[in-house]
């Protein structure tokens, strides 16, 4: 895919804005933001605002299987082995499996848990993030890949231990409340 780069320089410009660390990711998190306050139904926006809660916890632990992962298996990033142009800067922690796209992707699952409409734009994004790495010449496509395997399970799993934590949860959004923040 990186065999692209340099024919259209249009696309190129757009590929450096989506893989860069802030526009999609920056993104996702004022999305969440607008899921924990814009809601005007009380019952939904405790729904909404429990999934961000799944959406954070996804996210940390996809990052956490990814970093043991990382710990026992170093993969090259494709520009250390092949001849890339590079549309980002050099990450130097592995490539396999991206913690970027892992944590992403733990994010817009959880999302697509609780609502399936703004779900489907999270994942999304997620996927267009992720392919833009690929496209950059940060990561392979099975990196994206392995990634998403992770993150899918994770949140699953998160969303089963979600009601272990509900007590805490409901205490710490009861707190929010009469801070004005939830």
């Amino acid at each position: 895919m990186n065999g692209f780069v340099g024919t259209i320089p249009a696309l190129d410009r757009v590929v450096t804005w989506l893989v860069s660390d802030y526009l999609i990711p920056v993104s996702m998190a004022l999305a969440l933001m607008m899921l924990w306050f814009t809601e005007t139904d009380r019952k939904l926006r405790e729904r909404q605002q429990i999934g961000v809660f799944v959406a954070l916890t996804a996210m940390a632990l996809s990052s956490l299987v990814v970093f043991i992962i990382n710990d026992m298996y170093i993969r090259p990033r494709p520009f250390e082995t092949l001849d890339v142009t590079l549309l980002f800067y050099r990450p130097t922690d592995p490539s396999f499996p991206s913690n970027a796209a892992a944590a992403a992707f733990g994010i817009a699952f959880a999302i697509w848990g609780v609502n399936r409409r703004i779900g489907y734009m999270f994942i999304a994004a997620a996927a267009v993030y992720s392919f833009s790495r690929v496209y950059a010449g940060v990561h392979y496509p099975l990196d994206i890949v392995a990634s998403a395997l992770i993150a899918a399970p994770v949140t699953w799993l998160t969303f089963q231990g979600r009601n272990l934590l509900m007590p805490i949860l409901k205490l710490v959004m009861k707190a929010a409340r009469i801070l004005c923040l939830a």
